[in-house]
């Protein structure tokens, strides 16, 4: 489901939120986080919990930063600075203090000038927000989700100083009984949109201030977005349980984690995954994509998910990989780590103290995710991994909740600590950049850099030069001539990318792309086809000329996807074409996903959906289609 939002202040959204706490108490004194958790156990000092860290040979870990400077770090992100930005959520759990004063949360800006692994600058850009749980920076300002609302701080002139009030942009997240994993986990798409999470415990009910609730977006345990500038709000994927952790690998594909019920997803837009409990708002899915790992991180055969919290880590489970529970994610594409390690997926295990690494492998039409060896593994107690990923310098930054809890708190939470852990391989450089001072032909050419964050973050202010009219023609010259002549699939997809992000794309220019040589780009042109709601009759029929012939399972997994963005009448063409070969009918996800497009259609035209009986050769829709029409009136 889609949204289109307006822009609304905060001073104009209807009731009284709480956090206008935020403008009322920003200058007052922080008040002092008290600590709720009894325990016997002593707190390691930073420096010793430091020395605790079994890394591969050639790495080394320092303390970045530790309390009192940050305590209670639950996100971050890097400046175009390369500064590092993080999230202090004092009022996470509490059910005491969600809807009062007593606590506040608040953003923190950490900066190392030397270069040697250390903070040495530090300041507050604001501490007057609650139930913060993410932060995203870009179009002047920073995105946060503080639930019940999803909230933008305005920052124009980029002093570290908030011009104003905050507005809200989106509101309805949680009804306040749910103590955690609520909405989080924002960070940019390589499509110029901003992702975030919500988990299973609560339905949100989704939208600008003053929508009323017939026409808000219903959502529980799902991936959705929002764009920065068009204002349009809608879910990408739903199911799993509670997400906390997500991001893109080299070809711009998406992938997460989540707890309990398996740990690692390839996030297709559409989906609809497995559920830990309960059941989706459309009763005819009949069956849910399982997990992309092939494996668990707890002896599954053994062992209930439950029991572990209990009992601690057994060996079977220890060996496994540590536990059910995940915290964090990146894909490492920096450029300081060893060869090896790129590419693959890194994600903190929350009771297993460590590192797990999983390789992604292309599998029929979507992905596997392979055990690895883990990558790191942590003898302090204390340890908590909640959020991982790789700065300017190629080197990653590890976010330490630091207590002794589970995660859902239920004993109480230790608040006066945390630590912010980097993780580099042999000797590391300075890089003193801004890459809001580049030209665009420079952020041009950085498509072509070896360190992912500086390419994303190239892309995002080309998109903000774009939408302020900017004249971007030697930046458009460069990326054009990448995109025709670059050998390499990556750069001539991050051309694509910042193309699109500039309105250097329309469908005139996509359309020529479903015909090119690499699968990726093919894949890319069908979901920017899509991406601004349904196609053109042009479109469509190129779609179904593209699935009649196309060998590429990935392919075609995106255009089972891109239905959902089609008008009923006119998907039953690809549909059927898509269905009239059987090379991917034992495949676990492109069936369910053909099925996911075409399930609204069938009471829409049973005559149709008959007719595709008789030539689809994937059994699911074979079993789903008479199925549905059985209950035609639902």
């Amino acid at each position: 489901m889609t949204i289109s939002l307006g822009m609304k202040t905060f001073g104009q959204a209807l009731g009284l939120s709480f956090l206008m706490i935020g403008s009322l108490v920003h200058a007052q004194k922080f008040p002092e986080p008290p600590d709720t958790q009894k325990t016997d156990l002593k707190l390691p000092s930073p420096e010793e919990s430091a020395a605790s860290f079994s890394l591969p040979e050639g790495f080394k870990v320092n303390v970045f930063a530790a309390e009192p400077d940050v305590r209670q770090p639950i996100a971050m992100t890097f400046d175009d600075r390369g500064r590092l930005w993080v999230a202090e959520c004092y009022t996470y759990a509490d059910r005491k203090l969600i809807y009062n004063t007593e606590l506040r949360d608040r953003i923190v800006i950490f900066e190392d000038t030397d270069g040697d692994g250390k903070f040495d600058k530090r300041k507050v850009f604001h501490d007057g927000l609650q139930r913060l749980t993410s932060i995203a920076l870009g179009f002047g300002g920073v995105w946060a989700t503080c639930a019940p609302d999803f909230i933008f701080i305005p920052d124009k002139n980029a002093d570290d100083k908030p011009d104003g009030a905050h507005t809200v942009l989106l509101d309805g997240w949680h009804s306040g009984k749910v103590r955690h994993n609520i909405v989080n986990g924002l960070k940019w798409g390589p499509d110029g949109w901003l992702y975030g999470r919500h988990g299973i415990l609560d339905t949100s009910k989704v939208g600008k201030p003053g929508t009323p609730d017939e026409t808000r977006v219903k959502l529980r345990c799902c991936i959705w977005r929002y764009h920065p500038t068009r204002h349009i709000f809608e879910l990408v994927c739903e199911g799993t349980t509670n997400s906390w952790g997500h991001d893109w690998d080299e070809h711009g594909q998406l992938f997460f984690i989540n707890t309990v019920i398996g740990h690692l997803w390839h996030g297709v837009p559409g989906a609809y995954y497995e559920r830990m409990y309960g059941q989706h708002f459309n009763p005819h899915l009949y069956e849910l994509i399982q997990q992309t790992g092939d494996h668990f991180h707890w002896d599954i055969g053994r062992e209930k998910w439950a029991d572990l919290k209990k009992t601690g880590l057994t060996l079977s489970t220890d060996e496994a990989g540590g536990g059910h529970a995940h915290c964090g994610m990146m894909i490492y594409q920096g450029d300081n780590w060893p060869a090896k390690y790129r590419g693959k997926l890194f994600t903190a295990n929350f009771h297993g103290r460590r590192l797990n690494c999983e390789r992604l492998e292309r599998s029929g039409a979507s992905y596997v995710g392979k055990h690895e060896a883990d990558f790191l593994k942590v003898k302090d107690l204390w340890f908590r991994g909640v959020e991982l990923d790789y700065g300017f310098d190629g080197s990653v930054y590890l976010l330490d909740w630091s207590d002794v809890g589970e995660c859902h708190e239920n004993d109480g939470l230790h608040r006066s600590s945390g630590r912010i852990y980097r993780i580099a391989y042999g000797e590391t450089k300075a890089k003193s950049i801004n890459l809001k001072k580049l030209d665009s032909i420079e952020l041009a050419e950085l498509q072509l850099n070896s360190n992912e964050r500086l390419v994303r973050h190239a892309r995002r202010i080309l998109q903000e030069r774009a939408e302020k009219g900017k004249d971007l023609t030697d930046a458009k010259q460069r990326l054009e001539e990448i995109l025709a002549k670059n050998p390499n699939v990556t750069r001539k997809l991050r051309a694509i990318w910042c193309l699109y992000g500039m309105g250097e794309l329309d469908v005139k220019r996509l359309l020529p792309l479903l015909g090119h040589k690499e699968e990726h780009i093919r894949v890319w042109a069908i979901q920017l086809l899509v991406d601004l709601g349904a196609p053109n009759l042009e479109t469509i029929d190129l779609f179904t000329s593209l699935a009649k012939t196309e060998h590429s399972g990935l392919v075609r997994l995106y255009l089972a996807s891109a239905m959902r963005k089609l008008p009923l009448e006119q998907r039953w063409p690809l549909a059927t074409a898509l269905g009239e070969r059987k090379d991917l009918n034992e495949d676990p996800v492109f069936p369910l996903m053909l099925w996911y497009g075409i399930e609204s259609a069938v009471s829409a035209n049973p005559a149709a959906a008959l007719k595709m009986v008789t030539t689809c050769k994937i059994s699911k829709l074979q079993q789903f289609i008479p199925r549905r029409l059985t209950v035609i009136k639902n």
